[in-house]
């Protein structure tokens, strides 16, 4: 979930006034009654600690966005896992976070004459015969980047909840139409999914707006540090503001949660990437109310319980 050098910086400075220019009008990807005022998700926070979040599964202990991830974090007792999704050449969605398939996969040895191996630039089936998992450790070889049908059911199949960030959406115009539908076909659009297992997020203040507008019910977030000035603006249509936790202090999360969402319930904030006792102790201290890690058993021990 980190951002590349320039995308960070361009989503928190550029994504408000990007949202001036987007059409007024979308295409629906699945029937949807209006979001009204107290309406729509519950606050995933039902407790007075931070939920804590596997970033790209448990990927401190197990190949990350594969399904060992995902099950690792299952067998450590973490409900919530996060995730990103992209597109291939034929317009399957495939889980991996970088936009070139080199660092976590075999592709270079694979593909040698197909430099800089983007995923976008693959089929699904010359992906899903990728080494996902040998990079990481021997014990992982063979691990496949799973398409998002079968990450959907594996989560399912955990009793899990998702995170689901959109990955690059200017690389993938439509991504969240498209993503939608899959998470509608794979029964991840029912109430009790929207109510309380399901967000999707973005570094893209546009596409998060896209995916309000086509399903006003789903929880949003926006992964990005807005002005306080910005955030009456980005309360129109996210219900959480994910920013890194570097720099992050009392008055700005006081700031968002000032503020009401687009389902009338306070603004939340879920801050990454956090891997150290320490920084989790002051991140609580400030009343975040998510932590996302790649190693959230650390994060768990340092606030004491189980989530």
């Amino acid at each position: 979930m980190y951002a590349r050098p320039a995308a960070a910086a361009a989503a928190a400075i550029l994504g408000f006034g990007a949202l001036i220019i987007l059409p007024a009008t979308t295409t629906q990807a699945a029937p949807a009654a209006p979001a009204t005022k107290g309406s729509g998700p519950a606050r995933t926070v039902a407790h007075d600690r931070p939920t804590v979040v596997a970033h790209r599964g448990a990927s401190a202990q197990a190949p990350e966005n594969t399904l060992a991830a995902v099950d690792k974090a299952h067998a450590l007792g973490f409900t919530w896992v996060e995730n990103d999704v992209q597109r291939t050449k034929d317009g399957k969605l495939v889980v991996v976070h970088d936009d070139t398939l080199a660092r976590t996969t075999d592709v270079e040895q694979r593909y040698p004459d197909r430099a800089p191996w983007n995923v976008k630039d693959f089929t699904a089936a010359e992906i899903a015969g990728l080494d996902a998992g040998g990079w990481f450790s021997p014990a992982y070889e063979g691990a496949r980047i799973p398409t998002l049908k079968q990450y959907l059911q594996r989560i399912t199949h955990n009793r899990q909840n998702l995170l689901l960030e959109l990955k690059s959406p200017d690389l993938y115009p439509g991504i969240e139409k498209e993503t939608l539908r899959e998470l509608r076909n794979d029964g991840w659009l029912d109430r009790r999914h929207v109510d309380g297992r399901l967000i999707i997020q973005s570094f893209s203040a546009p596409s998060v707006r896209e995916v309000h507008a086509q399903r006003p019910d789903v929880k949003t977030g926006f992964l990005g540090t807005p002005s306080v000035a910005q955030l009456p603006e980005y309360a129109k249509f996210t219900d959480q503001i994910n920013p890194s936790h570097t720099g992050l202090d009392q008055a700005y999360v006081s700031a968002v949660h000032s503020l009401k969402g687009p389902h009338d319930k306070p603004l939340e904030l879920f801050t990454w990437t956090v891997d150290d006792k320490d920084t989790s102790v002051r991140l609580a201290g400030l009343g975040v109310d998510g932590i996302i890690s790649n190693n959230p058993s650390v994060v768990r021990d340092a606030l004491g319980g189980r989530d």
